[in-house]
């Protein structure tokens, strides 16, 4: 009896670590590539695992063959290239079968945006396949801020957003702003096809400036499509484009792959308010009935909750039946909303900008090798006292990659360096002044072809600059007359 004991404990142990084993298998099947890259159908899993997989485990159809994803983009394609290539394959693998809840979210989070986005892109007269890259960027999040500082749908460095007009300051970022980045996005994606002609490098040009793609092109022994210089671009760029291709192919072949997503995510009906005024959102969600987190959806450029009281007429988005009991008691309701809180943000941004913000843009700086507090404040026309109490420095030493907040006096103001123009000027050259207007990716080497003569050190020697770093909208001497 004893012995029957044992064999019967041995045969359950036995069996428990082939069900271990099994299991093990099947979670590699599903979840991880093999050595070559490719997947295991799972129609090819024994029936002996089929029976121990749990009942909710979702489906994941087998890999497609490449000739029907050739196809398959072929029939999607429509202005811009949709090629396929392995590197292409390699990210439609990764949106349909590893990170198939990326895919999913944006789905559900399409309808949020995509109308605007398809409404800016046919008044400009673009491709609407340009809708899909705002999901590569930002994954549809209008607060989306990288770890360069880039921010929003379309993720604007500061320099370029200025360029496009897109104000910033403590209280409202535009780059945040679902319309007007989207307008800024549609001129800028227009002028980078003006300036290569050719959609695939237009997106390489967003991803990584003009300037870097011109170098990838020179470098590639002047090159025409991405393809052929895709070698010499960086890493992030090489794979921005097939990004793009790959999302396109998934959210249209969604259904295929068993990521059909029907749940949608939707703002709140809203009307439109005109404020010339402070307004305390929290206090403005309580007095109407509403919630705080509707308003900061509906308002995703405000930064603080509160918009300032800077003499300027701001509209805000407001949830409907918010509207209505706003509409009830307007006058006490708003100068409510205009006292409450006021005094705590604005001491909060004044703390932040040392007192000195009032009329005032802020901008991110990155230190470069060579940089002083002197020379930095000299470049924006601001005092080094006011640099170090913006951010906190007890000292005059700062270090390569330190970033600073400086708060600027807006374009149009004071004619600096660092003012850049609201909308792509058509002339760069000023023939009285011999002055050249940098525009995004421009290096030096470029502008110093536009003119006989002209050499790089000749430039830097005429501006006094230390390094070649350039900074769109600034103003270059090009002649000595």
């Amino acid at each position: 009896m004893k012995r029957y004991f044992v064999l019967f404990t041995l045969l359950i142990i036995s069996s428990t670590i082939l069900l271990a084993q099994e299991e093990e298998l099947v979670a590699d099947t599903l979840e991880l590539p093999t050595p070559t890259g490719d997947l295991i159908p799972l129609d090819s899993v024994p029936i002996t695992l089929m029976s121990i997989l749990p009942s909710d485990l979702e489906y994941i159809p087998a890999d497609e063959t490449p000739e029907l994803l050739a196809d398959r983009l072929s029939c999607l394609q429509q202005t811009i290239p949709l090629t396929y290539n392995n590197t292409v394959h390699g990210f439609i693998n990764y949106f349909t079968v590893r990170n198939r809840e990326y895919t999913r979210t944006m789905q559900r989070k399409k309808d949020l945006f995509f109308p605007l986005f398809e409404k800016n892109l046919t008044e400009y007269n673009l491709p609407d396949e340009l809708k899909y890259l705002s999901i590569i960027e930002s994954a549809l999040n209008p607060r989306a801020v990288s770890k360069a500082r880039a921010v929003g749908l379309w993720q604007f460095m500061a320099g370029t957003g200025r360029y496009m007009g897109l104000h910033s300051d403590w209280y409202v970022d535009d780059r945040m702003d679902p319309e007007k980045s989207t307008d800024a996005a549609c001129r800028y994606l227009s002028q980078l096809h003006s300036i290569f002609g050719d959609w695939e490098l237009a997106l390489a040009a967003y991803n990584s400036g003009p300037g870097t793609v011109r170098k990838a092109i020179r470098r590639s022994g002047y090159k025409k499509t991405f393809w052929e210089i895709y070698p010499h671009l960086p890493r992030e760029t090489r794979a921005y484009v097939p990004q793009f291709i790959a999302m396109i192919y998934a959210m249209n072949y969604a259904e295929q792959h068993n990521l059909l997503e029907t749940a949608r995510e939707e703002l709140p009906t809203y009307d439109t308010l005109a404020v010339k005024q402070f307004v305390h959102f929290e206090t403005l969600a309580s007095l109407t009935g509403t919630c705080l987190e509707d308003l900061q959806k509906l308002n995703p450029s405000v930064q603080r909750n509160a918009l300032p009281d800077n003499g300027k007429v701001h509209v805000m988005k407001i949830p409907v039946h918010a509207k209505e009991i706003l509409n009830l008691n307007r006058l006490a309701i708003l100068d409510s909303v205009s006292r409450a809180g006021k005094a705590e943000v604005e001491a909060l941004a004044k703390k932040f900008a040392g007192g000195s913000t009032e009329g005032r843009e802020m901008i991110s700086y990155r230190v470069k090798s060579g940089d002083v507090l002197g020379s930095i404040a000299i470049r924006y026309h601001v005092r080094v006292t006011d640099i170090k109490k913006w951010n906190n420095l007890y000292s005059d030493r700062i270090h390569q990659g330190q970033r600073l907040a400086i708060w600027i006096i807006p374009a149009g103001i004071v004619a600096s360096s660092n003012t850049q123009p609201s909308t792509p000027q058509p002339v760069l050259l000023s023939p009285d002044t011999k002055t050249y207007i940098v525009q995004p990716g421009d290096t030096l080497w470029d502008i110093s072809r536009k003119l006989p003569g002209l050499t790089v050190e000749k430039i830097k020697s005429l501006n006094n600059l230390k390094d070649n770093n350039l900074k769109p909208g600034q103003k270059l001497i090009v002649s000595a007359s």
